[in-house]
C-alpha cells in the first residue's frame, strides 16, 4: 500500500509507503472501495484514488492472499525440522534414552544420574564416548534415529516447498541437489523464472500503477508504465550481443541507443536507424541488375 498525494491538477505528486497492517479495505453498497489507514498517528478514509493498492495472487479485489498465511503449514514444518535437527546435533546425534534401574534410587543417586551422566555424555563433544552402566542398569532408546526420520530428505523437501510457494527456482537459494549447477539447466530455469514468476508479478504492478496513477487522458494518449527487463541480460554476454545485433540490423534501435545501454559515450552519426537491404521480395529479385545502364560498345564492363 502507498498513500497517493496529488497536486491541484490531479497529477500524482508523491507516494508514501504504508504498513499493510495499518490499512483496511471494504466494498461500499454502491460498489466502490473504501480504504481506512493510519499515517503519522492520524486516521484517514478515502477511495481507491487515495491509495495505491498492489494486490497479491488470489484475484480478490479487496486484497490478495498472503503467501506466508497460505503456506503457513509448510513454513511451520520447515521450522520444526530445523529445531529438531539443531536439537539432535547439539546432543551429539545421540537419541533420547531412558535409564532403567532395578531398585528405587535415593535422592543422591538420582541427582548423580541426572547431572553427572548429562555432563559426561550429552553434547557434540562427548559423542562416541562409551557409557558405563552397572548395578543392573539398562538403557533404552526412546526416539528414532535421524536417518529413520529421513531428516535430511525432509529438510531438502522443505526448501523446495518454500521455493514453490514463491515461484523461485531452488538453485537461487543454493539448493542444487536435483539439478546441475552448470550449463543450460540453470539458464532455462532463469528464463522460466522470468516468464512465469517475475513477469507475472511485474505485470500486476504495472496494471495497478497505470490504473491508479495515470489519468484517463494520459491513458487515452497511450502513456504506459512498464518494467525494463533488459538489465537481466547483463550477465549473459552472448544473449546481450544477439539482442543488440537484432536491434541494429532491423533498425528498431540506433547505435547510440545501444551504446547508452552499455554505458559508452555517444558517437557522431549514431542516431540514424540502419537496416540491411539484401533482403528483397522474390518478385523483385534481378530487377535492380536490369535497371542498370548498358555499357557502351567500346567500353569494357566494370568488373
Amino acid at each position: 500500500y502507498a498513500a497517493i498525494e496529488r497536486n491541484g491538477g490531479g497529477r500524482v505528486a508523491a507516494l508514501t509507503p504504508l504498513r499493510p497492517d495499518s490499512v483496511s479495505v471494504r466494498r461500499l453498497e454502491n460498489g466502490n472501495l473504501e480504504y481506512r489507514w493510519t499515517m503519522d498517528g492520524e486516521n484517514h478514509v478515502g477511495s481507491d484514488r487515495a491509495i495505491l493498492h498492489i494486490r497479491g495472487f488470489g484475484g480478490d479485489p479487496l486484497g490478495g492472499m498472503s503467501t506466508l498465511h497460505f503456506g503457513r503449514h509448510a513454513f511451520g514444518l520447515a521450522r520444526a525440522i530445523d529445531r529438531a535437527a539443531a536439537g539432535t546435533f547439539s546432543n551429539g546425534m545421540i537419541s533420547q534414552t531412558a535409564l532403567t534401574f532395578e531398585r528405587w534410587l535415593t535422592d543422591e543417586q538420582r541427582n548423580l544420574a541426572e547431572t553427572k551422566l548429562s555432563e559426561k555424555y550429552i553434547g557434540a563433544k562427548n559423542s562416541g564416548r562409551p557409557i558405563i552402566l552397572e548395578g543392573g542398569t539398562k538403557i533404552d532408546v526412546l526416539s528414532i534415529k535421524p536417518e529413520d526420520a529421513q531428516m535430511l530428505e525432509s529438510r531438502g523437501f522443505s526448501v523446495e516447498e518454500v521455493c514453490r510457494f514463491f515461484g523461485v527456482p531452488p538453485f537461487m537459494v543454493g539448493h542444487t541437489q536435483k539439478v546441475t549447477s552448470f550449463g543450460s539447466g540453470l539458464e532455462q530455469q532463469v528464463l522460466g523464472f522470468q516468464k512465469f514468476t517475475l513477469r507475472r508479478r511485474l505485470k500486476r504492478i504495472e496494471q495497478a500503477l497505470e490504473k491508479q496513477l495515470l489519468t484517463p487522458a494520459e491513458r487515452a494518449a497511450g502513456l504506459t508504465i512498464e518494467f525494463n527487463l533488459e538489465g537481466l541480460l547483463r550477465g549473459d554476454s552472448a544473449a546481450r550481443s544477439a539482442f543488440y545485433q537484432s536491434a541494429l540490423t532491423n533498425g528498431w534501435m540506433t547505435i547510440n541507443e545501444v551504446r547508452e545501454k552499455e554505458n559508452l559515450p555517444r558517437v557522431e552519426g549514431g542516431d540514424v536507424p540502419r537496416m540491411q537491404m539484401q533482403n528483397v521480395p522474390i518478385t523483385e529479385a534481378g530487377k535492380q541488375q536490369e535497371a542498370l545502364p548498358a555499357p557502351a560498345e567500346n567500353q569494357e564492363p566494370e568488373p
